[in-house]
């Protein structure tokens, strides 16, 4: 049985597949984007010419240390494939994001995206989503309030911590992030409608009817799913 690493590093070697010469390509965050950066950047070396948008800073840093080119919004207003992992998958391709803090970046390159392919080992695919800790990020001026709306939607929340005990965790964008506590999700959908129109809130980890594909490794291959797989 290989290990998660090597599952992950599969799912990533698949997704190069969908990288043409030319093209504009959405960097994701993650230990699994990470790894396909990792590919992309060894592509680039061997003379692979495409431009990157990334969805972190340190994706960002990452790229262009490899050799790829970043560049912003102002210079391309859409990528051609966007690459990025995911700590849910459920049926329709529902997702939960944003575990390692990068969200409000990784919706705005996933929503500029013609293709946006998740890459993910098979222990990310859930019937239900809600296992994972549901991110929200938020203005630091109305975290109490946001805390309170969320606790009175049956969601309980605290603030997420920096690695290291250094304080609370800020975001690319200066932001804090809330944790709802595990639970399943009953709506997605309405529970994102209550989530978009909360006051302070800038974006939460439910990416719906974003996804267009996802690559996922387990034991004997890639699956490739798309938003009509039965799972």
């Amino acid at each position: 049985m290989p290990t998660q690493d090597e599952l992950k590093l599969q799912a990533a070697q698949r997704a190069l597949d969908f990288i043409e010469p030319g093209m504009v390509v959405g960097l994701g965050s993650g230990s699994t984007a990470t790894l396909f950066i990792k590919l992309l950047g060894e592509k680039v070396k061997q003379g692979l010419k495409i431009r990157g948008i990334a969805s972190s800073e340190d994706s960002a840093k990452l790229g262009a240390e490899l050799g790829i080119p970043i560049i912003g919004f102002d210079k391309a207003t859409e990528t051609d494939v966007t690459v990025d992992g995911a700590d849910e998958v459920a049926p329709g391709l529902a997702l939960i994001k944003g575990g390692g803090g990068k969200l409000l970046r990784e919706k705005i390159v996933a929503s500029a995206s013609k293709k946006f392919i998740i890459v993910a080992d098979a222990s990310k695919i859930v019937q239900k989503l809600g296992k994972f800790k549901l991110p929200v990020e938020v203005i630091p001026m109305a975290e109490p309030l946001v805390t309170e709306r969320l606790r009175a939607l049956g969601y309980p929340s605290s603030i997420r911590q920096a690695k290291g005990g250094s304080g609370n965790y800020i975001t690319d964008e200066g932001n804090l992030i809330l944790d709802c506590d595990p639970m399943q999700v009953a709506d997605p959908e309405v529970l994102a409608a209550e989530l978009d129109g909360m006051v302070g809130v800038v974006e939460h980890g439910l990416f719906l009817d974003m996804a267009d594909l996802a690559l996922v490794a387990g034991a004997d291959s890639v699956v490739e799913y798309t938003p009509e797989t039965k799972f």
